[in-house]
């Protein structure tokens, strides 16, 4: 055991156990060498199952479940001082989509670009000190590197929800997302991210498939780009016009299978009614099979509603 008294021995395995548990269960060789773990300590231990190797010079300490963001972390660590999680499983961790993937994406400083099982390393020479981050110990690439890296990956929708969230959880301004747009215009996704930024009424926070394609074809349309998933009081709506106290729901079998669903959507309506707000609601079929119906429907609402306000508010 490397000439380990067992009074040593534990004592080293009582400092494994703290510097694991600050790391998400994660420790390197070098770490465990500047506890004063030789070669044949970390051998015992990893043959014992009180280490279990991760990656090259990486282990995981004690029982050989990851605990959360152990493997974004391990993989990190198993790149370098100079890795970053990047791309989509840094969205996934700042929140901003929900699902990371398979492999953990790590970015490193161009000169080093490691070969590792498991991890997908990307090099870069263009990051800068606002360009990465700690999150829960782990280095990360910011979140608006983040948004840019992920605008290259994904589709208009899934992009415009990420920038929303990231918005929504004051991650980033848009300033800096202008920033990033500004030292990387060559970059993949630059042009969709623009377009994102420039749609009317800003990147959009939607829920589902209706919500996403009704959106874009009010934004074709010359009407006013609502609200999207904003409270009134203790509701939550879909869409809301808040000049023309206008709010549009989705409704229909995939949204509400049961009596329970259907009556208390109606409740709900009504107490929105009596707040002062006029309620519409759409199908999943409506907007399907007839889109241009349904946008002059709208556009029929929302000018019956300003003529009311006229009518009730004159101006002098």
């Amino acid at each position: 055991m490397d000439g380990e008294s067992p009074a040593g021995a534990s004592w080293k395995d009582r400092e494994l156990s703290r510097l694991a548990s600050r790391q998400h269960g994660v420790v390197t060789r070098a770490q465990l060498l500047a506890l004063g773990l030789g070669r044949g300590a970390i051998e015992l231990r990893l043959r014992s199952g009180r280490l279990h190797r991760l990656h090259r010079g990486v282990y995981l300490a004690g029982h050989t479940a990851l605990p959360p963001h152990g493997r974004e972390l391990a993989a990190v660590l198993a790149c370098g001082r100079r890795a970053f999680v990047s791309h989509r499983t840094a969205a996934a961790l700042w929140m901003l989509v929900a699902d990371a993937p398979h492999r953990v994406v790590v970015t490193v400083l161009r000169g080093w670009k490691p070969q590792r099982p498991g991890i997908a390393v990307r090099s870069t020479s263009s990051l800068v000190r606002r360009d990465v981050r700690l999150l829960d110990g782990i280095p990360i690439t910011s979140p608006a590197r983040t948004v840019l890296d992920l605008a290259g990956l994904v589709g208009e929708d899934e992009l415009e929800r990420a920038v929303a969230q990231a918005e929504v959880r004051m991650l980033v301004r848009i300033e800096d997302l202008v920033d990033q747009l500004g030292r990387h215009p060559r970059r993949p996704g630059t042009a969709a991210l623009r377009d994102v930024l420039a749609v009317p009424g800003g990147p959009a926070l939607t829920r589902s498939r209706a919500e996403a394609r009704l959106l874009s074809l009010l934004r074709k349309s010359s009407l006013p780009v609502p609200k999207v998933n904003t409270w009134i009081g203790p509701y939550q709506v879909d869409l809301l016009w808040e000049e023309e106290r206008l709010v549009l729901e989705f409704d229909g079998f995939a949204f509400h299978t049961d009596r329970h669903s259907f009556e208390r959507d109606r409740l709900r309506d009504a107490e929105l009614q009596s707040r002062g707000y006029r309620v519409i609601r759409v199908t999943w079929r409506q907007l399907i099979r007839d889109a241009d119906s349904l946008i002059d429907r709208i556009a029929r609402t929302l000018a019956l509603a300003r003529k009311e306000q006229a009518r009730d508010f004159p101006s002098y």
